[in-house]
């Protein structure tokens, strides 16, 4: 099966869209942040980039959903940079932009660590972040499917994505993965800086279901195509997440696959905010799983520790 990527490189479609995105650039609107600034000038706005990209780290990655990891991992890339940054982000030295995390790398070395990946036997392209260098990610896409790229990408995100930068997606995304983190303006405001976030949040995974629709899953267990989506569960915060699962099942899919994470601990400037200085209980996880399911939702990751464990060890 060809991956979208593959197919709109093959029609065209896919340079007519690398084009389209760096005149996006020069007055960007990549994302809802709306800087207007011309980065293909030097200028940086809130994501903290002008004309690069900058990388953090890559490698087979088995911490993610079962449906990506398979048995050889799946090929994740981190990003630096972020539209959102959030204040409680997990790689905030990532997203903050901190110069000794970050490697600058060209298209070709982009599509040379993809292609790398697939030579591990990674069973997807894991793109962590990228809403922000949405163009560089076509051209290095257009690299590396003329060179052999042929695993599915997956477009892993925090779901703060500006409909501008899902149209440059269109048909080159696999797989799209957001976040769903808040559905209160006062907490997106006050943890992200983004206070319009509910609202743009559920604009785009509504475009990211009309595009790819359900995850399709082969008969590997491993996905191939399709709309899977996470909530980070946080402190306190019942009523937003059994809003997101009462708009998932109502709105987006009743099959929609959701994973509902636990992970949650202060990290970056976390710890500032009193509300945010713990992490998550057993039996919290275990109440927002019922409400997840009597919302309607049908596909809820199971989160099985020992099998974790068990494929992070036979790595």
């Amino acid at each position: 099966m060809a991956t979208k990527a593959r197919q709109a490189a093959e029609s065209g479609e896919l340079a007519e869209k690398i084009a389209r995105g760096r005149e996006i650039m020069q007055n960007c609107t990549l994302c809802p942040r709306n800087c207007s600034v011309d980065r293909t000038a030097g200028e940086t706005g809130y994501c903290g980039m002008a004309d690069r990209v900058e990388v953090a780290g890559y490698g087979p990655h088995f911490g993610e959903e079962q449906v990506l990891v398979g048995e050889k991992g799946s090929g994740t890339i981190f990003f630096c940079g972020c539209n959102l940054r959030c204040v409680f982000c997990q790689n905030y030295s990532i997203s903050h932009c901190f110069e000794e995390e970050c490697l600058t790398v060209d298209s070709g070395q982009l599509a040379a660590i993809m292609l790398g990946l697939q030579e591990q036997g990674c069973h997807n392209i894991n793109l962590v972040t990228p809403g922000h260098i949405v163009p560089h990610l076509l051209s290095a896409l257009q690299v590396a499917v003329e060179d052999g790229l042929r695993i599915p990408i997956v477009y892993n995100c925090g779901g703060y994505e500006s409909m501008t930068a899902l149209r440059l997606l269109d048909g080159i995304v696999d797989i799209y993965m957001p976040d769903i983190k808040f559905f209160s303006s006062e907490s997106a405001g006050r943890y992200a800086g983004a206070a319009d976030y509910p609202e743009t949040v559920k604009r785009a995974v509504l475009e990211m279901q009309w595009q790819v629709g359900d995850l399709q899953i082969d008969d590997r267990g491993l996905a191939e195509n399709g709309l899977l989506v996470r909530h980070l569960l946080m402190p306190d915060a019942k009523a937003d997440s059994e809003s997101i699962f009462t708009f998932l099942a109502d709105r987006v899919s009743r099959n929609c696959y959701v994973n509902i994470m636990e992970q949650y601990r202060p990290c970056g400037t976390a710890k500032a905010f009193p509300e945010l200085g713990r992490t998550i209980s057993s039996d919290y996880y275990q109440e927002m799983i019922t409400a997840a399911k009597k919302s309607g939702l049908t596909r809820i990751e199971s989160n099985d520790f020992s099998q974790l464990l068990a494929k992070l060890f036979s790595s």
